[in-house]
């Protein structure tokens, strides 16, 4: 299906709308081929004193002509303001409609697709390149309707006129056509190009500004300045390409339409010469090749335009287009409640052909039992842990949840059974009260508070300028860093679910708050069945079950005691101060 015809998609719901709007570009068109002939009369028959006046005609009807000519002019304009407002919002709603749909589809899909891509590019997918929705339809699909039926009126009034002059005019177009079939090709794919290096340019930009502390405590603000300026001018040489294809363009159209302009001066006046052409009549002839050219130049602009459009609206349809890796099977049950028995059957998962993360996983776990997950960098602890809430699913194998695989449950209702700590605690720019209550929006003012009470956040939370309706700053960055555990700890005890997965919750901490943190963590894991991710083997030591991974395989499990007495990977781990620390 062409771009085109997927963007009149977004369309049908305005049918309507878009019929009342072409009914009054038809109108309008009526109207501006109205506007030459007040001049007509006054030229062929009060100026040139014309011994047989049409009705009448004298020099004292010349004002009810002006007054025409004006009652023309102005039904003109009202028409096309009425046109011009309903046919822009009938674009933004469209434009609406797939942000919408877009940044929808962009959230559904797996996190293996926003690990391969830039998230700027995304958001510029959604912010910019949706706008060529518009684009296409305002100044292309009603362009198009409005100029054609402009052409096909003026052509029909001129051969009235003259049909010798209008065919001499008409002598142009198969160049021009020729010419604008020439061009929309470079225009789409320089625009494509432009688009990407925008793109590129934005990310640059978001990931100078959004790691600043990092780059001044490094000193490193020229090196990125320069890496700025380098992406932006690769995107200036991209403009600066299809300016000049479009100047060029431009240029040689607008030569084409003189030449036939002056041809048809130099006919026309031999036909007035010779008597078989009023001056008058050519006058309006002059006024309708305006006319004629006129639609036809918005034809050619229109579609240059349509062509650049059309590489940002393809950009946008790429995602749609996107299957999705994570699905639910047909009929995917809704569960409200699980036992929290997790079960991992022989599981395998590569991200890239070729590179194992995981390998042969064989693993049970009974509800409410604690499970601590170590190893080294890169032994796949916490790819584990994101099969759990099907971030992704296994590239062989099944999890599963009370013995059902997990594809087989809806994922809103799998993850609405999952509480999660992070290492880092994701937080938005808007109030501590709504950060809390992100997992349970309903909560009523008491339950937060007392999730908070729990999670030993209430008292600082008390302590800000404006108690829980403080604002924490993009990203959290008003709150410290165990301000912000605290908080992402409150959340769960606030979400209440009977799954927890926890992924290095304290590693970003000093001792003392880690103790504290652990304290409340420990509170948090009370009847739930709980994984929990950590370098800090202390903190685990005493857990129900501890599962060793190395190089994507399970190597050992048992209880920290039992591992410790086995005298293999564990205990070497343990016994190394760094990894216990």
């Amino acid at each position: 299906m062409s771009i085109y015809r997927r963007v009149l998609r977004y369309y049908r719901p305005f049918l309507g709308q878009t019929a009342v709007g072409l009914l009054l570009t038809l109108c309008g068109i009526a109207l501006n081929l109205l506007k030459p002939w007040p001049f007509k009369i006054i030229v062929d028959h009060v100026l040139t004193r014309d011994p047989h006046p049409v009705f009448g005609m004298s020099a004292r009807l010349v004002p009810l002509l002006c007054l025409a000519l004006v009652a023309i002019q102005l039904l003109w304009g009202i028409t096309n303001w009425i046109t011009n407002y309903l046919f822009v919002k009938i674009g933004l709603q469209a434009l609406l409609k797939l942000r919408t749909d877009l940044y929808a589809y962009l959230q559904s899909l797996s996190l293996k697709y926003h690990d391969a891509r830039r998230s700027s590019d995304s958001s510029f997918r959604v912010a910019y390149d949706s706008q060529a929705i518009q684009t296409i339809y305002n100044q292309g699909f009603t362009n198009i309707f409005g100029s054609v039926l402009t052409l096909l009126g003026t052509f029909i009034v001129m051969v009235q006129i003259d049909w010798q002059l209008t065919l001499l005019s008409l002598g142009v177009l198969p160049i021009v056509l020729a010419a604008i079939y020439f061009f929309a090709h470079r225009i789409r794919a320089q625009s494509t190009h432009i688009h990407e290096r925008e793109s590129a340019l934005l990310a640059q930009a978001q990931e100078g500004l959004s790691s600043v502390r990092m780059v001044h405590a490094f000193g490193r603000e020229d090196w990125e300045v320069r890496q700025f300026q380098s992406q932006a001018h690769q995107s200036l040489q991209a403009n600066l390409r299809l300016t000049l294809t479009n100047v060029n363009s431009a240029l040689i159209i607008s030569t084409l339409m003189v030449i036939g302009t002056a041809a048809m001066y130099y006919v026309g006046t031999r036909h007035v010469l010779a008597g078989t052409l009023t001056l008058g009549s050519l006058l309006v002839f002059s006024a309708y090749l305006l006319m004629l050219y006129q639609p036809l130049e918005s034809l050619t602009y229109t579609t240059w335009a349509m062509e650049g459009a059309a590489a940002g609206a393809q950009r946008c349809f790429e995602v749609l287009d996107r299957a999705d890796d994570v699905v639910d099977a047909p009929g995917a049950l809704v569960i409200s409640r699980t036992a929290g028995a997790i079960g991992f059957e022989a599981v395998n998962f590569h991200y890239n052909v070729g590179r194992s993360i995981l390998q042969e996983v064989d693993l049970e776990i009974e509800p409410n039992q604690i499970v601590g997950i170590v190893g080294g960098t890169g032994a796949g602890k916490s790819t584990l842990l994101s099969l759990v809430p099907r971030f992704y699913d296994p590239s062989q194998g099944r999890v599963t949840l009370d013995g059902r695989d997990l594809r087989e449950i809806t994922k809103k209702s799998l993850r609405s059974q999952i509480g999660i700590v992070l290492q880092e605690t994701l937080l938005f720019s808007t109030t501590v009260r709504e950060n809390i209550a992100y997992g349970r929006p309903e909560a009523t003012d008491e339950e937060i508070r007392d999730a908070a009470r729990r999670a030993q956040a209430d008292t600082f939370i008390c302590q800000l300028p404006h108690g829980y309706e403080s604002l924490v700053g993009e990203r959290g960055g008003h709150l410290s860093v165990g301000q912000r555990q605290r908080i992402g700890i409150a959340r769960a005890f606030l979400k209440n679910a009977p799954i927890l997965l926890l992924d290095e919750p304290t590693s970003a901490l000093d001792p003392t708050t880690e103790a504290a943190i652990m304290d409340t963590i420990k509170e948090l894991m009370r009847g739930r069945t709980t994984l929990i991710v950590t370098h800090r083997l202390a903190t685990i030591h005493g857990v129900d079950r501890i599962v060793v991974l190395e190089h994507g395989r399970l190597v050992e499990q048992g209880t920290g005691s039992e591992l410790i007495s086995r005298g293999g990977r564990y205990a070497s781990l343990y016994a190394s101060g760094n990894y216990s620390r």
